[in-house]
């Protein structure tokens, strides 16, 4: 049933191991290199508050558009930029919502040192990833959903949350693990993650490295 998992793995292990060991660094030493070639050509420097703000940019847009944004603003630029000059260059990168992620961008600076204790704290990638998003929490990070959160702490270290993106539901619709819907609710998510864990489970990967595997399947690249 996942022999395309398997092809994959043994195509693009190597590209993979290098990535979770950039995440991985991320999260001990609070900086990393990452090498996106040969599936794009591109390295850049990122700290953990431009990898916050590289999952912004990349909400309903893509990988390779928020590296790019990543790379041009830079992890200096992430925090000192002003409001109109992040805007100028999200836009010039032909962002849909340029403004509104230079806004959140913004915003985020206010709470990132909460939001670094709590990364730094015992508690779990799910436990961590319920404050992120929670309206209600004093370390919600606006435009972070589940989606958003898992997919910031996967970047930078944690193996437990599942990014449930476009890619990951068309593969697990297509494999008849979870039914169609219109839209993705939390019961969803969490049922998704759920079925993502016994793939992990029989295939001894973690949700950090299927999930970049599914992400090779369907693009035929080794992002974030």
């Amino acid at each position: 049933m996942f022999e395309d998992l398997q092809r994959a793995i043994e195509s693009v292990e190597p590209y993979v191991k290098q990535r979770i060991s950039e995440f991985k660094r991320l999260r001990s030493e609070g900086i990393t290199h990452y090498d996106f070639r040969p599936f794009l050509k591109v390295e850049l420097d990122a700290d953990i508050f431009s990898e916050l703000c590289f999952c912004i940019l990349t909400a309903n847009s893509s990988a390779s558009m928020g590296i790019l944004l990543q790379k041009e603003i830079g992890i200096d630029g992430f925090k000192s930029m002003d409001l109109e000059e992040l805007t100028q260059i999200i836009s010039k990168h032909g962002h849909r919502f340029a403004r509104q992620r230079a806004e959140r961008i913004v915003k985020a600076r206010e709470v990132f040192e909460d939001v670094l204790g709590l990364v730094q704290s015992a508690k779990s990638g799910k436990e961590i990833r319920d404050l992120l998003s929670d309206a209600c929490s004093k370390y919600k990070v606006q435009g972070f959903g589940l989606k958003e959160a898992s997919h910031f702490l996967r970047n930078i270290g944690f193996d437990d949350v599942a990014i449930v993106d476009r890619h990951v539901l068309r593969y697990l619709k297509e494999k008849k693990l979870i039914p169609e819907q219109k839209t993705l609710t939390r019961r969803i998510y969490l049922t998704a993650e759920e079925r993502l864990a016994e793939i992990c489970s029989k295939l001894n990967l973690t949700q950090a490295e299927l999930d970049l595997y599914i992400f090779y399947i369907k693009t035929k690249k080794v992002l974030k």
